[in-house]
């Protein structure tokens, strides 16, 4: 296997990010249930502006070689600055709306690169969304 696929031991695998300690607390979680909080890097936009957004999610991808950003809500000020580098470097993978179920599901896939295990987490994520009551 090559390490695209699985990344060293701490290596993290993803970027995620969120309003005030959104991204925090998830990875906090993935920590507490699994332990695997070392394939994630946490990052907060608190006192942020766009810009100084997107050159910290650059700067965590130079410095991790991460290749998938979650981030808390699709229209967000972090979604749009991923899109941008997306549309820069189409080897990264955005996932937005990210929940726990995601981030579980992606940290314990690693038979596969990190970007066809953030597409398999997003649909994770998504089937674990449910409505109970009327």
């Amino acid at each position: 296997m090559n390490d695209e696929v699985i990344g060293g031991p701490g290596k993290p695998r993803a970027i995620v990010v969120g309003h005030g300690e959104f991204a925090g607390g998830l990875v906090s979680a993935v920590g507490q249930i699994c332990g695997l909080a070392d394939k994630l890097v946490v990052l907060s936009m608190m006192g942020m502006t766009p810009e100084d957004i997107e050159g910290a999610i650059r700067e965590q991808i130079a410095r991790t070689g991460a290749r998938v950003i979650f981030t808390d809500l699709p229209a967000g000020s972090a979604t749009l600055a991923a899109r941008r580098i997306v549309k820069d470097d189409p080897g990264v993978v955005l996932v937005s709306g990210v929940n726990l179920a995601t981030l579980l599901d992606f940290v314990f896939n690693t038979s596969v690169s990190p970007t066809e295990a953030a597409r398999a987490a997003a649909e994770r994520g998504k089937a674990s969304l449910i409505v109970v009551g009327r």
